[in-house]
């Protein structure tokens, strides 16, 4: 196998065409790419880490586009398998006063056949973090299948593992959300989770604090809540909770912060941070990455979120 990596993820990429217009006035889109896996890959590779992504990508007219993006952002897509099905697409409409427009083509996509066959165990032993998520897990039966394999290859080989549920009510029933969750959070050492969706629909409670101890006793080791309500981060780790501020108080575009997020949390702890001190830095991340309209287009560089640490300790 190839270079040692620090992390690997495993999801979907689709194709992003936004417009700062509404739909029904747009006549042009912007194309990029997203997904939730792929921009916690992007993240971290900006942020200095060699990312590896695992997935399947359609042999139309958008994979030359995928794969020389991914390039240029240094990602390792050795794993990333081409399949005779079409790239899946979401388009965004994002203007000041009108709530944010998704409509998402994301069915019979490349990405649902994602299976356990795809997935090489040297690969996952070559990574220090592997991370996935509920939305991959929800792609498909054998995309569900290949995510508890490499869970199960990442624990067996000490490799670190992180998860976040990313439960979208759009995408996946509470049902099903959570049994995806049960069906890995045994071999989890790092939990994201969202107040408003996971804990409020998947864990049923209204208490962080209790969250986070039930997922200790789980065997997670570390917990990240992200709090709308809050407006910031509650990390358990160790038997300490501590609340982190979000990293920005002008915010234009969210999408795909918390994946942003994680990203930059999973860099820092293998470069040596504490969960305490990553969920800092990750907080400057995505309150960087979410003043700008794009989920991974406008995810900042390292050099942008050392200047801003940097000025947050001046102050």
């Amino acid at each position: 196998m190839g270079e040692q990596l620090d992390i690997i993820t495993l999801g979907e990429a689709l194709i992003e065409l936004s417009s700062d217009k509404s739909f029904n006035d747009t006549t042009c889109f912007e194309k990029y790419f997203g997904g939730d896996a792929i921009a916690t890959a992007i993240c971290a590779s900006r942020m200095g880490s060699k990312a590896g992504f695992i997935t399947c990508i359609g042999k139309d007219a958008f994979r030359d586009f995928l794969i020389n993006a991914w390039k240029v952002e240094n990602l390792n897509t050795e794993c990333v398998k081409e399949v005779d099905e079409q790239n899946g697409i979401v388009l965004v409409s994002r203007h000041d006063g009108c709530p944010k427009e998704i409509a998402c083509y994301r069915k019979k996509t490349a990405p649902t056949k994602i299976s356990i066959d795809d997935i090489k165990e040297d690969y996952i032993k070559s990574a220090k973090c592997f991370y996935a998520t509920g939305i991959t897990q929800s792609l498909s039966i054998s995309a569900n299948e290949a995510v508890k394999k490499c869970y199960k290859i990442a624990k067996e080989n000490n490799v670190i593992t992180a998860y976040d549920p990313n439960y979208k009510p759009t995408i996946v029933s509470a049902e099903e959300a959570k049994e995806n969750f049960e069906a890995v959070i045994s071999d989890v050492d790092i939990l994201f989770l969202s107040g408003k969706n996971d804990v409020a629909n998947l864990l049923e409670t209204d208490s962080i604090e209790n969250v986070i101890k039930y997922c200790w006793d789980l065997g997670v080791q570390t917990v990240v809540v992200k709090s709308t309500k809050d407006f910031g981060y509650f990390t358990g780790h160790k038997g300490d909770i501590i609340f982190c501020k979000y990293g920005a108080e002008h915010i234009v575009d969210t999408t795909c912060s918390g994946d942003v997020f994680n990203g930059a949390f999973i860099n820092a702890l293998i470069n040596g941070s504490t969960p305490f001190e990553a969920t800092k830095i990750a907080s400057v991340v995505s309150g960087l990455q979410a003043q700008n309209v794009g989920a991974i287009k406008s995810i900042p560089t390292k050099e942008e979120v050392i200047k801003k640490l940097k000025e947050a300790e001046e102050k």
